[in-house]
């Protein structure tokens, strides 16, 4: 079976007797400013119809001054939290006339620095990034290049750019604050050794809430694992706490540290929540199935991707009409989804 022809502009031109700008504009709806007849219209947009023409996109953006693409920039792709934010981003920029193109940076901030160039390269009409927070020189370099971009999840406190956050320290500070209404004193904290400041917010507000209680910080009690090697030296974090410090709680500053911390809570059989209490900071899908379902701060998922693709849209719309620079700050709350794993009061 022989293969389907493709047509360009140059064929539909030159079987309708017509110039390639005529066939160009017409199919990119000038037709009518450049006072081209309306039956000539008529025949070009049937003809390309008829025969499945379809426009370049990447040359029809171009020829806008626009791709009609933008980059989507996240630590893991694969990592739900950012999964979800990338399916809000990309069926509502669908709808918009937009291409998302994604990719990971794995915490590595040279990998970063790679795709902000290669999407540049690539002509994107703006950027969507959760950043390392350890590449300001290209941010610094995206400011000033007028490149339109957002930051989500992660941001430069020292620089002013768009971002759309979470309240991180409230978040936490919430948290801490159920288990400790719950009566139990002897919390244990895992997070990650990072300069992610998300983190660092998430740390301050669980200190918070033990000073608000009179509770003194037992450093002993707090554990910050390495960001490459956590599930190695989760164990150790794990049986320290529990067997050596005697916790009646354990406060996760990740979603995915709450699920390893997890797996070796039940190889060494300590029962949750009758004799550790268990609360996590983000979730995964599988939160409300474990047994018992787990306590978590809920992240508003769905306005972190649209308020950024929202805000990203209106800076490349004004990016050629306007010289003043005006950033949006946006610090979305956050909410505790209180399931089983923290017991009830005694």
């Amino acid at each position: 079976m022989g293969k389907t022809k493709k047509y360009s502009l140059k064929d539909i031109a030159e079987d309708l007797n017509v110039s390639k700008t005529t066939v160009s504009l017409v199919l990119n709806d000038k037709g009518n400013e450049n006072k081209i007849s309306q039956e000539t219209q008529k025949r070009i947009k049937a003809y390309a119809k008829k025969n499945g023409y379809a426009p370049n996109q990447l040359a029809r953006g171009l020829s806008r001054g626009k791709s009609e693409a933008i980059g989507l920039i996240v630590p893991d792709i694969s990592d739900q939290f950012y999964a979800k934010i990338a399916g809000i981003i990309e069926k509502k920029a669908k709808k918009l006339g937009y291409n998302v193109v994604y990719s990971s940076t794995y915490e590595d901030s040279v990998e970063e620095n790679k795709l902000i160039r290669s999407m540049l390269n690539r002509q994107i009409d703006g950027l969507i990034i959760a950043s390392t927070q350890n590449n300001a020189d290209d941010i610094q370099m995206l400011k000033h290049e007028r490149v339109p971009f957002v930051l989500i999840d992660r941001h430069y406190p020292d620089k002013e750019t768009d971002y759309v956050v979470v309240n991180n320290f409230k978040g936490m500070k919430i948290a801490t604050e159920h288990i400790l209404n719950l009566g139990r004193r002897k919390l244990g904290f895992i997070s990650l050794n990072t300069p992610l400041d998300a983190l660092n917010q998430r740390y301050n507000g669980f200190k918070a809430a033990l000073n608000d209680c009179g509770i003194e910080l037992d450093e002993k009690r707090v554990k910050t694992l390495n960001q490459g090697y956590f599930a190695d030296e989760m164990p150790n974090a794990i049986k320290q706490l529990v067997e050596n410090e005697n916790v009646d709680s354990l406060v996760f500053g990740t979603h995915y540290l709450t699920m390893e911390g997890l797996r070796i809570l039940k190889s060494i059989n300590v029962k949750v929540p009758e004799e550790v209490a268990i609360v996590s900071f983000d979730e995964t899908q599988a939160f409300d199935l474990i047994s018992p379902p787990i306590t978590a701060v809920i992240q508003p998922i769905n306005d972190i991707g649209s308020l950024a693709l929202e805000i990203l849209l209106k800076k490349i719309e004004n990016r050629k009409t306007t010289n003043k620079l005006n950033y949006e700050n946006i610090i979305l709350d956050l909410k505790l989804e209180v399931r089983k794993s923290c017991g009830i009061k005694d």
